[in-house]
């Protein structure tokens, strides 16, 4: 399926996935056949590698030994992670290196419910010598939400305003802050400052190619075009702020941004005269920027 994808131009999988997301078919059906997916955290192995990336990026873990911990061992290290995707496998995870508390906030309940996914990501910790702190797998997810202290709230953006204040050691996202709807944007850098305690650390990587085929093509749009609900709810969207106005709207936030990688394309993968008029007169170096990560410091 994924090499048909592949082969399939990108303004045919606008066609394609508009009709398909107007179908009365669940999503679990097209997770299956790989048409819509919401990241790769329901993988037991990538799952952790990605955590642990991120924990180690934002300095928040010793990783020295055979066993990874997070480096404050108390009884109220709290861990947010935005968009969690196809599975909470990160309340297991965050739980079996030391968090006390874990917040999951998506923009809808993506995440699978079938326990047997979990109970393999129970076995794989333990292999890895991280018990997870937990006697047997749960029997329902709820079960494993409690096991683990975590909350998953499906709200989206508007699920962080129902958390307190000064409340997160450490918050992570991987591959997310561009699906949030573009409107929704300085509501969760905001909330986000809120809800960080002072000295708490959040670790972002940010995918600025559109997710079509890896290229601009998004750009080519008109802002009425790309932000209408035609083409903001059928799966391909991204909100197109680029590079520099995201750590415009975090610094402006209150946030010191630390940019602790860039990945660029060599040349522009879509021709400039192709984009909208909005961007084909953004930074050369800027529009090349494909994927960074950004690491988010409260400013002191």
């Amino acid at each position: 399926m994924k090499g048909i994808k592949k082969a399939i131009p990108w303004w045919l999988k606008i066609g394609i996935k508009i009709v398909l997301a107007r179908l009365p078919i669940y999503y679990a059906f097209w997770k299956r056949i790989g048409m819509f997916e919401h990241g790769d955290m329901n993988q037991p192995q990538r799952a952790l590698e990605i955590f642990i990336e991120h924990a180690r990026t934002a300095d928040v873990i010793i990783d020295e030994g055979s066993r990874p911990q997070f480096k404050t061992q108390d009884d109220n290290y709290t861990v947010l992670e935005l968009g969690p995707g196809d599975s909470l496998f990160t309340a297991v995870i965050a739980k079996s290196l030391g968090a006390s508390k874990i917040w999951l906030v998506d923009a809808g309940s993506y995440a699978t419910t079938a326990m047997q996914p979990y109970a393999d990501l129970i076995d794989y910790l333990r292999k890895q010598s991280l018990s997870a702190a937990l006697n047997g797998p749960p029997q329902t997810l709820m079960d494993l939400l409690k096991v683990c202290r975590a909350e998953y709230l499906t709200e989206g953006v508007r699920s962080l305003t129902n958390m307190p204040s000064n409340s997160v050691d450490y918050c992570f996202s991987n591959a997310v802050l561009e699906h949030i709807p573009k409107g929704d944007f300085v509501l969760l850098v905001k909330e986000l400052y809120r809800v960080m305690k002072p000295d708490g650390v959040s670790s972002h990587c940010v995918d600025l190619r559109d997710h079509l085929g890896g290229s601009l093509n998004n750009l080519r749009f008109t802002e009425a075009t790309w932000e209408g609900a035609l083409f903001r709810k059928s799966g391909f969207y991204t909100n197109r702020i680029r590079f520099g106005e995201i750590i415009a709207l975090f610094e402006h936030a209150g946030f010191d941004c630390q940019i602790s990688r860039v990945v660029r394309w060599d040349a522009l993968p879509t021709p400039r005269a192709k984009l909208d008029e909005a961007f084909r007169h953004l930074r050369e170096d800027h529009l090349l920027i494909s994927i960074f990560d950004l690491i988010l410091r409260r400013k002191s």
